[in-house]
């Protein structure tokens, strides 16, 4: 077993990197003076991962959409009871996430770390599937499916990724559809346990009132050791175009909403730091609220407090993401293109990067305030197979060319799509 400290001066900040001989990476950020803990078990398997196969296997293995969710419900119960009874004798609060690439099992508490750290790692190596209760379980999340699909904000997202992928299987629901999930069994949900949830494909990460020695000291008992596995994934071939520019459907809202979404063509399977970093720098300049695009069309009433964007990236696919309300969605986009063609036309000024590289710096420093963003991103450092403090090296050396270099190939309005969500009559 090696540990590693791991400390940045500048932030006066450090975590402890653990190659547990089990296979499992560990990593504890201790917060002295904290009351709470976190932690996060999760592995990288997402709605995303529907074709794959292990090293040596001949054939890929396809799998029905919104099996990784299903999984994931699935693993709180065993023969006898389930993971949340255990957890309320701890007193924790625990819950469970799938996303598009990996999914992760968490709890917070103030009391008994150990035992709740205890019931996590039992739970997520214990397995139990059968015939009966997989058919009440598709029961159940068959009405989840049924109640995201009135959701506006989950109905906003996906009609948006429909407008703009064709193939790739982030269009996909992250449930999947009451058709898809009725094909699983207990032989696929094993299939893909025993496939993803290899430790070498795992991380536990944990943060807040916490030690190594407390750590280690259940991760030794419960861990069961594994042999690595080399996965495979595969995607299907994805067309640069986007499938339509617009998709709008009714649902009960008080006022429209809207999501515009710029495709962006993948040369490679993943955008590296650096790239995501100058891709939210650049949609900072271009339509923070600091930014004259963000004034202009808030004192003109197309948009209000709730507008935000995102980055939106992963393994083959990235686009960027610019949501909110308003009476008038369509206004809204031509304003934002019309702002993009300002932006290469102009170019990029050097005093308006540089405050933004730097209100950036600062939003991330306020990030270590809390232990729960702290958990989920070290765990999301370790899938991208980069050091937790990576991000705070690479704004730093971050140029305008970096930022110049992104907006040649970002937001693009012929690979421009809208979803808006009307008001229901």
């Amino acid at each position: 077993m090696k540990i590693e400290k791991i400390v940045h001066e500048k932030l006066d900040e450090f975590y402890y990197k653990i190659n547990h001989d089990s296979g499992l990476t560990i990593y504890v950020m201790p917060k002295p003076g904290y009351a709470s803990s976190y932690a996060v078990f999760g592995t990288k398997y997402g709605s995303i991962d529907t074709c794959f196969r292990l090293e040596g296997e001949e054939e890929f293995t396809t799998v029905p959409e919104g099996i990784a969710h299903f999984l994931e419900h699935k693993l709180f119960e065993s023969e006898e009871l389930d993971a949340f009874q255990l957890y309320a004798q701890t007193g924790a609060n625990a819950n469970a996430y799938t996303s598009f690439d990996r999914t992760c099992y968490i709890f917070a508490c103030t009391g008994d770390f150990k035992g709740s750290l205890k019931i996590l790692l039992d739970f997520v190596q214990s397995p139990y599937f059968t015939q009966k209760t997989v058919a009440k379980e598709q029961g159940i999340i068959g009405q989840e499916i049924k109640m995201t699909q009135d959701n506006p904000g989950w109905a906003l997202l996906f009609n948006l990724l429909e407008c703009l992928y064709h193939n790739h299987p982030v269009k996909i629901e992250i449930a999947g559809t009451v058709d898809s999930i009725a094909k699983i069994d207990a032989d696929l949900l094993y299939k893909c346990y025993n496939t993803f949830y290899s430790l070498s494909n795992m991380t536990l990460c944990v943060a807040g009132n916490v030690s190594v020695d407390d750590v280690l000291e259940i991760a030794d008992a419960q861990l069961k050791k594994s042999e690595p596995k080399v996965i495979e994934r595969t995607f299907p071939e994805e067309p640069d175009e986007i499938v339509c520019d617009y998709k709008e459907v009714s649902l009960p809202v008080s006022s429209p909403l809207f999501m515009l979404g710029f495709k962006e063509k993948m040369d490679s399977t993943e955008r590296s730091l650096k790239e995501r970093i100058a891709a939210k720098v650049l949609m900072e300049i271009l339509c923070g609220d600091s930014s004259e695009l963000y004034k202009e069309l808030f004192n003109e009433n197309l948009i209000n407090t709730t507008f935000s964007f995102e980055y939106f990236n992963g393994f083959g696919h990235s686009a960027c993401f610019f949501e909110g309300e308003s009476n008038d969605p369509k206004k809204v986009r031509d304003r934002i293109i019309e702002g993009v063609r300002k932006l290469r036309e102009n170019g990029i000024d050097e005093k308006e990067f540089i405050r933004v590289k730097k209100a950036l710096y600062g939003a991330m420093v306020m990030e270590y305030n809390d232990v729960d963003d702290l958990a989920n991103s070290l765990a999301e450092a370790h899938f991208d197979n980069i050091g937790f403090f990576d991000d705070f090296k690479v704004i730093e050396e971050l140029t305008v060319e970096d930022v110049k270099a992104v907006l040649d190939y970002a937001l693009k309005p012929e690979y421009c799509a809208l979803s808006v969500i009307s008001p229901k009559e």
